[in-house]
């Protein structure tokens, strides 16, 4: 499914990957995973990852989608030796420009004394491990959390797009992604991150509802 929002037409591919196309044709793909990728469609002018879990740095998902020119733009703590392309850092908080896309990294993790932890205790995202995204394309400021919970400091980033796992277990679940979208008010939602394993089963019709009665449009796209 695909949704259009000011100049770019939005799809998740599935799980956590997905793909932006703007007016002009310009292709973005973040987190590409090729057990959910269509074929081979090399058509990518940027490709973005996030951390290094096998669902979202993906080395065969990453060469389906990128085009003969991409410029791919990886989390730098990844370990990307076995990548055949030359490779953008992104930092772990910070500004940066990819290929003309001004993009703020953002720390993304599970709170160490939150829900989201293994039998150990352990945070299945610990600080340092992941990034959130927020960049603009075509004057659209798009947010993309990751893997990771719903942290006071994403409270202050303005967005006209969020798309945030609701899947809950590994990630933030509906309930805390639905309060993360009131306190940026975006203009549109786009969930990604469930239904994909049961452990990130959750009732993302219930999740649009609650944000919908708030005035905030949800697209399940």
């Amino acid at each position: 499914m695909a949704v259009s929002y000011d100049g770019i037409t939005f799809e998740r591919l599935g799980h956590a990957s997905k793909r932006l196309e703007t007016d002009d044709g310009r292709v973005v793909y973040v987190d590409p995973w090729s057990d959910v990728l269509d074929g081979e469609p090399k058509d990518g002018d940027v490709v973005f990852v996030t951390h290094d879990d096998f669902d979202h740095y993906d080395p065969d998902g990453i060469d389906a989608v990128a085009g003969p020119d991409a410029t791919i733009a990886v989390y730098e703590a990844v370990d990307t030796d076995d990548l055949p392309f030359d490779v953008v850092d992104l930092p772990l908080e910070g500004e940066t420009t990819v290929d003309g896309i001004d993009v703020q990294t953002v720390p993304a993790y599970n709170d160490p004394d939150g829900p989201h932890v293994d039998e150990d205790g352990e945070p299945f995202h610990a600080e340092g491990e992941v990034i959130g995204l927020v960049f603009e394309l075509s004057g659209t400021t798009v947010f993309f959390p990751s893997d990771s919970d719903a942290l006071e400091h994403y409270e202050t980033i303005t967005a006209d797009v969020l798309v945030p796992p609701i899947g809950g277990h590994f990630t933030m679940d509906r309930h805390e992604a639905a309060a993360l979208a009131q306190h940026i008010e975006p203009d549109l939602v786009l969930p990604e991150h469930y239904d994909t394993f049961e452990p990130i089963e959750t009732d993302a019709e219930a999740f649009a509802a609650d944000l919908e009665a708030d005035g905030i449009r949800v697209d399940l796209f």
